[in-house]
């Protein structure tokens, strides 16, 4: 079998069943483990699957730019926004993380909405610069200007004197096994410590996001609490989340 060949039933089985692993591969196509590994880096360079230990999973499409994810998946991050919108009570405090589907969420505040949003994204901040109730502390710190956020040891610093009632975490991959990840390092150790400041995170996961996996891992899944998901995502899909303890809810 030609090595294009196989790297296409690679794909097609690693989009039928969301995993592939080295050593079945070998077996399966009767070549070494070594072959299927320079199969899936050089898939994985292409960006067409993420390679995790002893095999890979779906890229996620969520790692491209902050302009190019506001086109993805447009209607069912609008519906996800607005279960999401739901779930927050009159007087939190609320963190509210960078990306394309927190910046729906705050389009679905309503205006008698009284709440503290704290944010380490000048894009939330702005969008919420004219809601009449809502108070707005901004995190500040060096400029990751793919997503729009501030990360650094500054952020972090800020980050560890805060309370918060809830954390709307951005994420590109939600795994079962492989956890929460995002594409960039430092993005994922403020994530991580926004999370630990929280009472209670919630992933509002659009399509995309649901079982891939990017470079950088945030942490396990059992860092979050609520998963916001379109309401036509399987519930074969979704069993496994439900097992891990979150409370999945469609929207």
């Amino acid at each position: 079998m030609l090595t294009p060949q196989r790297k296409q039933l690679i794909l097609k089985q690693l989009a039928e069943e969301g995993l592939v692993l080295s050593k079945a591969l070998s077996e399966r196509f009767g070549v070494s483990e070594d072959t299927v590994r320079r199969d899936l880096r050089e898939l994985a360079t292409e960006g067409l699957l993420q390679r995790v230990h002893g095999g890979a999973l779906p890229s996620s499409a969520a790692t491209v730019t902050f302009a190019e994810r506001q086109h993805l998946q447009s209607d069912a991050k609008r519906r996800i926004a607005q279960k999401g919108a739901q779930l927050i009570s009159q007087g939190q405090v609320v963190m509210i993380d960078g990306g394309t589907t927190t910046s729906e969420l705050i389009t679905c505040f309503p205006q008698d909405l009284r709440i503290t949003v704290v944010t380490h994204s000048p894009s939330i901040a702005v969008g919420l610069a004219q809601h009449p109730l809502i108070e707005v502390v901004m995190i500040g710190g060096y400029l990751y200007k793919h997503s729009i956020v501030n990360v650094g040891a500054g952020a972090l610093e800020s980050i560890s004197r805060i309370r918060a009632d809830l954390f709307f975490m951005g994420v590109t991959g939600v795994h079962v096994e492989a956890g929460l990840s995002t594409g960039d390092f430092e993005e994922s150790r403020i994530k991580r410590a926004l999370a630990d400041r929280a009472a209670e995170t919630v992933v509002l996961a659009s399509p995309e996001k649901l079982n891939s996996a990017s470079p950088w891992v945030i942490g396990d899944i059992s860092l979050i609490n609520t998963l916001v998901v379109d309401a036509q995502t399987d519930d074969r899909l979704l069993a496994p989340f439900n097992h891990h303890g979150v409370t999945v809810v469609k929207a």
